[in-house]
C-alpha cells in the first residue's frame, strides 16, 4: 500500500491555531490534530475530502489548540488521543482557560488515551510516531510521519520557538527538547506549527534565532 498521505491546515480561534486534517490517500481514513475551535469549519473540510476521521489527537492542553476536542470527539464518536498526561492540570483548567481569553464556554475533559515517548498514533495503515517535547508545557507531544513531516504545535515556529512564561513551562527544557528530539529526525522535515507558516528542521538550524546551530558552537 501507498505510503503517500494527504493534508490540509485549518487555521481556527481567533488566535489562527494550524489545525490539521490528515489522510491516507487510498482509503481516506484520517485524523484531527488539534481542534481548538470553530468546529464548523473543521467539520466542513472533513466533509469537502470525504474523510472517514477514527481519532482526535493533540499535541498540548492548550485552549487554542484543544478546546473544542471534546466536542468535536462526541459529535464524530472518535477518541481523543495525546498528550502526555503532566497536561493534565491543563485539562482541568480549560474552562479557566476558556474564561481568561474570551472564548466560548469549555468544560473540562480528559482524553482517552494519554501518550508516551514512543508510542504511536494509528490511522489506516499509517502511523505517527509520539515525541515527548516538554518545555512549552510538560506534557506537549510532536507527531512525526516517516513520509517526512512533523506536527510540532507550539514547540517549534518559522523563525522562533515556543513561549515558556505559561505555568510550567521551561525554557531550557524546550531548547534540548528541539535539538534533541527534533533535529535528529533530518533537515529536509517539514513541520507544521501551531500557528504560522510551513518550514524544515534544516532551515530552523541554519537561521532561527532561538536554536540555530550557530548558537550552539564553541568559540
Amino acid at each position: 500500500m501507498s505510503e503517500a498521505i494527504e493534508r490540509v491546515v485549518i487555521p481556527v480561534t481567533p488566535f489562527q491555531q494550524n489545525c490539521s486534517l490528515l489522510w491516507d490517500a487510498e482509503t481516506r481514513i484520517g485524523v484531527v490534530i488539534d481542534p481548538g475551535g470553530d468546529l464548523e469549519r473543521i467539520v466542513a473540510a472533513i466533509r469537502k475530502h470525504d474523510i472517514d476521521v477514527c481519532k482526535i489527537a493533540l499535541t498540548h492542553a492548550h485552549l487554542d489548540h484543544a478546546g473544542g476536542a471534546r466536542r468535536l470527539a462526541d459529535l464524530l464518536e472518535v477518541p481523543i488521543e495525546g498528550p502526555e498526561r503532566e497536561d493534565r492540570f491543563w485539562f482541568d483548567a480549560m474552562p479557566e482557560q476558556s474564561r481568561r481569553f474570551g472564548f466560548p464556554p469549555t468544560t473540562a475533559f480528559l482524553p482517552d488515551r494519554w501518550l508516551e515517548h514512543g508510542d504511536t498514533v494509528t490511522f489506516g495503515s499509517h502511523r505517527l510516531d509520539v515525541i515527548h517535547c516538554p518545555g512549552h508545557t510538560p506534557g506537549h507531544v510532536v507527531f512525526y510521519h516517516t513520509t517526512g513531516i512533523a506536527f510540532v504545535g507550539d514547540v517549534l515556529f518559522n523563525g522562533s520557538i515556543g513561549r515558556t512564561d505559561f505555568p510550567r513551562g521551561n525554557h531550557l527544557q524546550l531548547i534540548d527538547s528541539i535539538r534533541s528530539r527534533l533535529w535528529p529526525l533530518g533537515d529536509d522535515v517539514v513541520f507544521v506549527p501551531g500557528h504560522g507558516p510551513e518550514s524544515t528542521f534544516g532551515h530552523e538550524r541554519r537561521s532561527n534565532p532561538f536554536v540555530a546551530d550557530a548558537l550552539f558552537t564553541s568559540a
